[in-house]
């Protein structure tokens, strides 16, 4: 059973959370349409680093390309803004998406995988994705707010339209699962990684061999051109290798990728 102690709330998040920067201020929203929109904003003010926008219900989040991502109560919605320095751009996808492969882990014992490049994956299904927004201002990065999506408590089959591709942590635990938990984790793992990004790990080793995609044939559309083939690596700027059908090696930097059977 959850108490009082389980409600999310910025007192519950920060208390004794143990983070030096992360989390250290929270707020929280019963609804937004989008964290990452109050968050660009709060970034463009120059708020401290690591503050964090959390919405118990969003009615506009939208993933990479700008797709809808249905995010209603039970969901973990939230943007966690930093200025980083430009060399680390590369390496935020790879933080975010291995924090949430260790907090899903830690709290629920469940083993996630990463699809290239932001979606989170629990049995193939999508239970979690990561959209990345900011500003360059000539060499240096303005600001950049990492939004994470995290599908915790609520039944999928009430969303028939996404529920042959995607789950939640409740319908693969078989039982609720506290959003606090999963939140405070979440900030843990993600300060504990990007720190180590700073200090030269760019955490790519883990991000690696948590790829679902490697291995795959998949088809992948940069504007108006399509490679169909094998993805045969990731590298450590983040971009796919593809090994075409064609025999042609294609470094896949940015662009829609499905897997094909």
């Amino acid at each position: 059973m959850f108490t009082e102690k389980d409600v999310v709330s910025a007192d519950n998040i920060t208390n004794k959370l143990g983070n030096d920067f992360i989390g250290k201020r929270v707020e929280v929203y019963p609804q937004l349409a989008s964290t990452n929109e109050i968050a660009k904003v709060a970034a463009s003010n120059r708020v401290p680093e690591g503050m964090v926008i959390v919405a118990e219900e969003q009615t506009a989040g939208k993933g990479r390309l700008d797709r809808y991502w249905i995010s209603p109560k039970g969901c973990v919605s939230l943007s966690i803004i930093l200025y980083p320095d430009i060399k680390l751009l590369p390496s935020l996808i790879m933080v975010a998406s291995v924090a949430m492969i260790h907090t899903i882990k830690k709290v629920t014992g469940l083993k996630a995988s990463i699809k290239w490049p932001n979606d989170i994956l629990i049995n193939g299904k999508k239970v979690g994705g990561i959209l990345i927004e900011g500003t360059i201002q000539h060499i240096n990065v303005g600001y950049a707010v990492v939004g994470v999506g995290l599908n915790v408590n609520f039944n999928i089959s009430d969303y028939p339209e996404i529920s042959e591709i995607a789950t939640t942590l409740s319908d693969e635990m078989g039982k609720p699962v506290s959003l606090l938990d999963i939140i405070r984790t979440l900030l843990i793992e993600f300060e504990k990684l990007y720190k180590s990004a700073l200090d030269g790990d760019m955490v790519y080793r883990e991000w690696h061999d948590n790829m679902d995609t490697i291995g795959k044939k998949v088809s992948a559309k940069s504007g108006n051109i399509i490679y169909e083939g094998i993805v045969d690596d990731v590298t450590k700027d983040g971009n796919l290798i593809i090994k075409t059908s064609a025999g042609e090696t294609v470094n896949f930097i940015a662009g829609d990728v499905i897997l094909l059977k």
